[in-house]
């Protein structure tokens, strides 16, 4: 539970050391969702296959990535549970640009998540800045770089039909006159509703920052080359790691940076893993299999509230 003291929030970029953070919770999930209910391609492919992740499993993995932040002395906080409720995804439901916390307007069928935090919300030393109804914005679409902020979006005509376009234009132009110190990039993602290999969730399920000039980049998880390029070239080739179409089907981009020098990543990422190694980097393997059928990680799983 969180305690009564006000929590101090900060968020200039994903890589200073991380002073707090809410983690998802594997409780009481309730029956495995039917194909009908299913919001996004991954998820629908594990309930069609029989192979979707049981909550014994589940709570194992959460708990090893709860293991690692405590090792490394992160403030760790959880959501109430809420029953028959999946509440391992906290990064969808706010974000933190500098000092601001913004509530996101998640999908309809994830409303319920949202209880499960405002306790946490309740304690926070700013208020809490509910973003107006027409903007569709997910944490998971928004990646904070100091004076930059890159933004996961959809902007065919096709977005409303699509529930895995999570994050609209309308939301950029609206942070971009809220937000005027920082500049709003935003980046086009691959969107399907079925096709599990030409879906992008969220942003960083493509790209992911992990140092001032280091990035993790999924090009097969872009609409456009540019945007890529973009990235390539803002931070380097050298500085980047370019994932394949399999590691970017396997979500390898989605890790938690506990700091420059303590990555959390999974258990089978070998060649990033190798990679950041020879970077300097400790990384924290932890097997998150089961939890990666639900199209997320370790970024997915923790929404960062204070970063030094």
């Amino acid at each position: 539970k969180p305690s009564s003291l006000m929590i101090n929030i900060n968020i200039e970029n994903e890589y200073s050391r991380l002073k707090t953070v809410i983690l998802g919770i594997a409780d009481d999930l309730g029956v495995p969702p039917k194909e009908s209910d299913a919001y996004d391609p991954r998820s629908l492919y594990h309930i069609k296959n029989n192979s979707y992740p049981i909550e014994d499993d589940l709570l194992r993995e959460v708990d090893s990535f709860h293991n690692k932040l405590i090792k490394h002395n992160v403030d760790v906080i959880r959501p109430d549970n809420i029953n028959n409720c999946n509440q391992i995804f906290a990064r969808d439901l706010g974000f933190v640009i500098s000092n601001l916390f913004f509530l996101s307007n998640i999908v309809p069928n994830r409303y319920d998540e949202l209880k499960g935090i405002n306790d946490t919300l309740n304690n926070l030393d700013v208020g809490v800045i509910k973003l107006p109804e027409f903007m569709h914005i997910e944490g998971g679409d928004v990646i904070v770089h100091n004076d930059k902020v890159f933004i996961g979006t959809y902007t065919e005509d096709d977005y409303s039909s699509l529930i895995t376009a999570r994050t609209n234009y309308s939301s950029i132009d609206y942070l971009k006159k809220m937000i005027t110190s920082k500049e709003i990039i935003p980046l086009e993602l691959k969107k399907s509703n079925t096709d599990i290999y030409k879906n992008t969730l969220h942003l960083d399920c493509c790209f992911q920052t992990i140092s001032n000039d280091k990035a993790i980049i999924c090009p097969d998880g872009f609409k456009n080359k540019k945007d890529v390029e973009y990235l390539v070239n803002y931070f380097g080739e050298n500085n980047t790691f370019i994932a394949s179409s399999e590691e970017t089907f396997e979500l390898t981009s989605n890790v938690l940076v506990i700091s420059p020098e303590v990555i959390v990543s999974r258990l089978k990422s070998d060649r990033l893993n190798s990679w950041l190694e020879n970077e300097g980097v400790l990384v924290e393997k932890v097997d998150y299999s089961n939890v990666s059928k639900m199209s997320g990680l370790f970024r997915c799983s923790t929404l960062p509230l204070n970063r030094e």
